[in-house]
């Protein structure tokens, strides 16, 4: 199966059952799949967005057709899904779809990828793993400030992955668990971070797909977790404080240590 620039799936493990990754980014999809052994350490990653070399990696059990190929019935397929919540749940939900109609669904849906976070609770480098995936600007401003969604009678503005699983995946890969804001403009202020902390207290990371990757599967009814390593601090836009190559790493790290937990969780468990 090829792994190219706009789309790659990569087969983890025989024996999973079939898990969805969603990513941003060519170079996000490219970091998770590196943990699988689906590309080789030289790959070139020069800047977000800048996706490197692609790498044939066909494990057995999986056959290729065309340029994203399929793979076999279980296993971890990784997609680059877009950048914000719209097109993170158009994709994710495409995904879904497709895997329904072709009689072999999935079993869990994570998005992963990069974020801002917190200080001094999610530091650069590290990583952090959603209790609650929530959408931190979808409701109306007003006089007395701002009113979610659901405030306003509209709908949900939270998504909560399964409790046992964010434990175990917070333990394997030695993540916090808190809240991960979904955004869809980037904080570049200190007085925006404060606001969004003063709403969700819990809060650790920003990012811009969660939510709509969530939403995705909660349409099809499967659950979500999401998993992101940080890149930078929330709050001030300052390039130069800007740790991607470190976050990447901790991305390809961690997920390098989440298939035992993804073999062992059983959904009907719960």
């Amino acid at each position: 199966m090829e792994l190219q620039a706009g789309e790659g799936r990569v087969i983890a493990a025989a024996g999973l059952g079939r898990v969805l990754v969603a990513t941003a980014v060519p170079v996000e999809r490219d970091a998770v799949a590196r943990a699988f052994g689906a590309l080789s350490p030289e790959s070139d990653e020069t800047a977000l967005g800048v996706v490197g070399r692609a790498h044939p990696f066909r494990p057995s059990g999986t056959t290729a057709h065309g340029g994203s190929g399929t793979t076999a019935h279980g296993g971890i397929d990784v997609i680059a899904a877009g950048v914000g919540p719209a097109l993170a749940a158009a994709s994710t939900a495409s995904a879904l779809t497709a895997a329904v109609l072709q009689g072999d669904p999935y079993g869990l849906v994570v998005s992963a990828g990069i974020g801002g976070g917190f200080q001094p609770e999610a530091s650069v480098g590290s990583l952090v793993v959603a209790d609650e995936i929530v959408a931190a600007d979808l409701g109306a401003e007003t006089d007395d400030g701002f009113v979610s969604v659901t405030e306003l009678g509209f709908g949900t503005v939270r998504h909560h992955p399964p409790e046992d699983l964010v434990r175990l995946v917070g333990d394997a890969v030695g993540a916090r668990s808190g809240a991960v804001l979904t955004v869809s403009t980037v904080t570049g202020t200190a007085e925006r971070a404060r606001a969004l902390r003063e709403r969700h207290p819990t809060a650790l990371a920003e990012a811009m797909e969660g939510f709509g990757v969530a939403e995705a599967a909660a349409a099809h009814g499967v659950p979500v977790l999401e998993v992101r390593a940080i890149s930078n601090p929330v709050g001030p836009r300052d390039r130069a404080a800007w740790r991607i190559p470190d976050a990447l790493a901790a991305l390809t790290e961690g997920f390098g240590k989440l298939l035992p937990v993804l073999e062992s969780w059983n959904r009907h468990d719960q």
